[in-house]
C-alpha cells in the first residue's frame, strides 16, 4: 500500500512538473492595459497603438448640447455604461497607487487607460453643482439588437441622467471613488490634474450622498437587466467615502466610514465577506482602509483579513468554489500544520464571466498580503497563525491559470501564448475593420461575420474573457457571451496583479 502510495505520488509530481507554469507577466501586463485601447469611444489620439479601432460616437450628447465623448464601451457592445467603467477606472487607479513602480513602461500607458477614463468622467459630471450627472449613454436595447463597428454605429445614443429628483447614488458614488483614486494616481506627476479631480470627486459625493436613490430606479430599462444594482447603494457611499479619506485624509470622510461600515457589512447574515466587484464593494472597503494603517485597524482589518482566509481553498469556511483544475501536490505554509491540498482549480463566484471574480479578487488577496508581510503583522487563518505569503500564492495560482496553466492548456488572455481565444463575443473583433472593409456595416449586416466559423480578423490584444465552466471546460464560441465576452472590469484589476508578479514573479 505505501509502494502505491508514494508511485502515485511521485506520477502526480511528474504530471505537475509538465505544465509549464513559468509565464511572462512582463508581457501579459502590457497586453492587458493595451486592451482598453480596443474599448476606446470618442476621438482616438495619435499615439492609439491598436490601429484597427477608429474615431466612434464622436456625437454623443451633442442632442442634449453637451459634450460626452470618449470614456470605454464595457464589454463586445457599443454602450458606455459608467457604473462597471467607474469602478474599471478605479481599479486602474488603485493599481497604480499600489503597483505602479512594479510597471516599468507600462506605467504611462496605465496612466492613459486612466486618464481616458477621468476625461470621459469630467464631462459627465460637469453640471455637478446642479445636482446633474451624466450615468450613460447609448440605448442598450438598440445596441444590443445590432451587430456593428462602434466606428459605423446607427443606434441610439441617448443619454441617461441621474439628477435631485431621480437620483443615482451608487453610479454617482462610483464615480467619485474612481475620480479620487485618479487623483492619488496623477499626484505626482500631474498635480494640477490631480486637483482637479479631487474637487470633483468631492462634489460628486455629495450629490451621491445628498440625494439618496437606486439607479436602477431612475434609469429604468436603461440599467436593467445589463447592470442592475441588487445590494443597494450604501457600500458605494462607503466606498467613495474611503477613497476621498485616502486621497484628502480628512477626518469626516473615515468618520463616515466608520459610521456604516458595521451595516453594509452583514458577514454572518448574508455572506458578503467574499464579495468585491462592479455592484459590491464590501471586501475592497475593508482591504483599502485596512491598508492605510501600520497596525491592526478594527474593524477593518479583521474583516479582511477573514475575508480572505475565506477564498483559500483549504478553509473550511470559503465562501466560493474551485474547478478541478489540474491536481497537484502542495504543502500548506500554515504554520506548524503540514497537509496535501487540490489547489489546482480556478475560483468560482459567478455563473456568467466569472473571470471578474478571479481578477478583483486575485487583486485583494496580493494587496492585503503584501501589506500583512510589509506591516510584519501576524496573520490568523481560522485561528491558526498563517503565513501571508500563502494569500500571494493563492493569486498566483489563479493569475497562471488564466495564463495557461490549465486542463485546456490555453491562455484566456487574447493574444498572450501559443493557445487563446479565437472567437471572442466582441462586434469590433468580430467585423472587418475600416481599412479592410470602408463602407458602413449597418445594424443586421454584421450578422454573417458573427455567424462566421472563422476566427476574428481583428485581435482583441490583452482581453481576458468571461472564463471556462465550472469544470475547466471552454468552448470558444462567440454565442456564448458568458464565457467569450471580454469586460474592462474583468481587465483592470488585473493590470495591478500582473504588474506585482511581474516584479515578484516567484
Amino acid at each position: 500500500m505505501l509502494r502505491l502510495l508514494l508511485l502515485g505520488v511521485l506520477v502526480l509530481a511528474m504530471a505537475v512538473g509538465s505544465v509549464d507554469s513559468k509565464h511572462n507577466y512582463a508581457d501579459a501586463l502590457t497586453k492587458s492595459i493595451l486592451f482598453f485601447e480596443g474599448q476606446r469611444s470618442g476621438n482616438l489620439p495619435p499615439s492609439q497603438r491598436m490601429t484597427w479601432r477608429k474615431d466612434s460616437a464622436l456625437q454623443d450628447g451633442f442632442y442634449l448640447h453637451i459634450n460626452l465623448a470618449g470614456g470605454y464601451y464595457d464589454a463586445g457592445d457599443n454602450v458606455k455604461f459608467n457604473f462597471p467603467m467607474a469602478f474599471s477606472v478605479t481599479m486602474l487607479g488603485w493599481s497604480v497607487i499600489e503597483f505602479g513602480n512594479d510597471m516599468g513602461s507600462d506605467y504611462q500607458h496605465a496612466l492613459d487607460a486612466i486618464r481616458w477614463g477621468t476625461d470621459y468622467f469630467l464631462k459627465c459630471t460637469r453640471l455637478a453643482y446642479k445636482n446633474i450627472v451624466y450615468v450613460q449613454v447609448g440605448d442598450p436595447y438598440g445596441d444590443h439588437a445590432c451587430w456593428e463597428r462602434p466606428e459605423d454605429m446607427d443606434t441610439p445614443r441617448t443619454a441617461y441622467a441621474v439628477t435631485f429628483k431621480h437620483p443615482g447614488s451608487e453610479v454617482s458614488a462610483e464615480m467619485a471613488a474612481a475620480l479620487a483614486a485618479a487623483s492619488l494616481a496623477f499626484k505626482s506627476v500631474d498635480d494640477p490634474y490631480s486637483k482637479q479631480l479631487i474637487d470633483r470627486a468631492i462634489e460628486v459625493f455629495r450629490f451621491a450622498d445628498t440625494y439618496r436613490g437606486n439607479y436602477s430606479d431612475s434609469v429604468g430599462k436603461g440599467a436593467c437587466p445589463f447592470y442592475c444594482t441588487n445590494n443597494g447603494y450604501e457600500d458605494e457611499l462607503v466606498w467613495a467615502a474611503a477613497w476621498l479619506y485616502k486621497a484628502t485624509n480628512k477626518a469626516e470622510y473615515m468618520q463616515y466610514v466608520r459610521d456604516r461600515i458595521y451595516s453594509i457589512s452583514k458577514i454572518v447574515t448574508l455572506g458578503t465577506i467574499a464579495e468585491f466587484g462592479w455592484d459590491s464593494k464590501h471586501a475592497g472597503i475593508n482591504v483599502l482602509i485596512a491598508g492605510m494603517f501600520k497596525n491592526e485597524e478594527k474593524p477593518f482589518s479583521e474583516f479582511a483579513d477573514r475575508f480572505l482566509c475565506a477564498l483559500l481553498p483549504e478553509s473550511h469556511d470559503r465562501w466560493v468554489d474551485y474547478s478541478p483544475g489540474n491536481y497537484f501536490l502542495h504543502i500548506s505554509i500554515f504554520k506548524n500544520n503540514k497537509n496535501c491540498y487540490n489547489l489546482g482549480g480556478l475560483l468560482f463566484k459567478a455563473a456568467s464571466s466569472n473571470m471578474q471574480c478571479v481578477t478583483a479578487l486575485s487583486f485583494l488577496l496580493v494587496t492585503h498580503g503584501r501589506h500583512l508581510i510589509n506591516t510584519n503583522r501576524p496573520y490568523y487563518c481560522e485561528s491558526r497563525l498563517t503565513d501571508p505569503r500563502r494569500l500571494i500564492q493563492h493569486a498566483k495560482s489563479q493569475v497562471d491559470y488564466m495564463l495557461g496553466t490549465n486542463p485546456a492548456g490555453m491562455s484566456y488572455m487574447v493574444g498572450y501564448g501559443k493557445k487563446f481565444p479565437q472567437y471572442i463575443h466582441h462586434r469590433g473583433s468580430t467585423l472587418p475593420s475600416l481599412d479592410k472593409h470602408s463602407k458602413p456595416i449597418r445594424c443586421r449586416d454584421g450578422d454573417g461575420w458573427f455567424a462566421s466559423k472563422q476566427p476574428n480578423p481583428n485581435e482583441l490584444t490583452g482581453a481576458v474573457v468571461g472564463g471556462p465552466y465550472p469544470d475547466d471546460f471552454y468552448p470558444d464560441n462567440r454565442h456564448d457571451v458568458g464565457r467569450s465576452e471580454p469586460t474592462t472590469y474583468i481587465n483592470a484589476p488585473l493590470v495591478g496583479v500582473l504588474a506585482y508578479f511581474k516584479a515578484h514573479p516567484k
